[in-house]
């Protein structure tokens, strides 16, 4: 079922000519109440109550608000013109909103794609596009779209690791973007067919689940120390080897293999060390 406009005239002629029609009805009952006449009697009141039911025809649209018509259970249409309208006062009137609205998921509890047990939220930004859909495919819109759009958030954290520990794959930790692309696609196939536009989605809190967060750290941390220290060796090899080119490139001193690994070593010490080196001066050696 899709969406069907419809064209509500204006309120304000419609009202003003009930009310002309309403006094002109009242006129003509105390005229013939005063000529004693049945007939006309019997008919201006049947007038008054048909003028008074035409009344219950109207009804306002606030902007970015939309009224949803049905006449007992068809739909009619719906008017999305802002402003006071008349229609058939038989027609039921159901407001739906067409702001953006949002909202933010649970914390759900799921697994990655390498089964660590993580936490997700996400924010889902949309907004009604089909009312007809959104009021009759579903049966309470907002509710199905809570539902869903956890569901889909579900789906998404197990189709990625929550970090790609360097390895460039996306994960759901350094691929915020990517993950974001994913996430709104997901949500928006599952609420296409409730009349929904998803204008946007992210994801707001993700985390290691408290039972594996300890150790998870203490991963992270290591591979941290790993990446310095692998930088720090390369560095500092780059450093050794450039000292014993320009040793040799500007002739200052010879120094044979066993000499050479010596240097090498006690750089490498100096270098990749943690603390600052303490000097050794020597002076010579002291004979007896």
């Amino acid at each position: 079922m899709n969406e069907r406009r419809y064209s509500a005239p204006s309120g304000i002629p419609a009202l003003i000519g009930l009310i002309v029609l309403l006094l002109a009805d009242g006129a003509w009952l105390i005229t013939s109440l005063q000529h004693q006449i049945l007939w006309a009697i019997l008919l201006a009141v049947l007038a008054g109550v048909v003028l008074l039911i035409a009344l219950g025809g109207f009804f306002t649209v606030a902007p970015n608000e939309a009224k949803v018509l049905q006449f007992f259970g068809r739909y009619v249409g719906t008017v999305r013109d802002a402003g006071p309208r008349w229609t058939n006062p038989f027609y039921s009137k159901r407001s739906v909103s067409l702001r953006v609205r949002n909202f933010e998921s649970n914390k759900l509890k799921v697994n990655d794609l390498d089964g660590n047990p993580i936490e997700i939220a996400a924010v889902v930004v949309w907004q009604v596009v089909d009312t007809a859909e959104a009021i009759f495919e579903v049966n309470d819109y907002e509710d199905f779209i809570h539902i869903q759009s956890e569901s889909a958030l579900r789906s998404m954290a197990t189709s990625y690791p929550y970090d790609s520990h360097d390895t460039g794959a996306l994960s759901l930790r350094s691929h915020g973007k990517e993950i974001s692309e994913h996430l709104q696609q997901e949500i928006q196939d599952r609420l296409t067919s409730a009349g929904i536009k998803v204008i946007e989605s992210r994801i707001t809190h993700l985390a290691f689940a408290p039972e594996i967060a300890q150790a998870m750290l203490q991963r992270q941390q290591a591979s941290a120390i790993i990446a310095a220290r692998t930088r720090i060796v390369e560095g500092a090899v780059s450093m050794v080897e450039m000292a014993l080119e320009q040793l040799a490139k500007r002739n200052v001193v010879q120094l044979d293999e066993e000499r050479k690994a010596a240097m090498v070593s006690n750089l490498l010490v100096v270098l990749c060390g943690e603390r600052g080196t303490q000097p050794i001066v020597n002076t010579g050696t002291l004979y007896s």
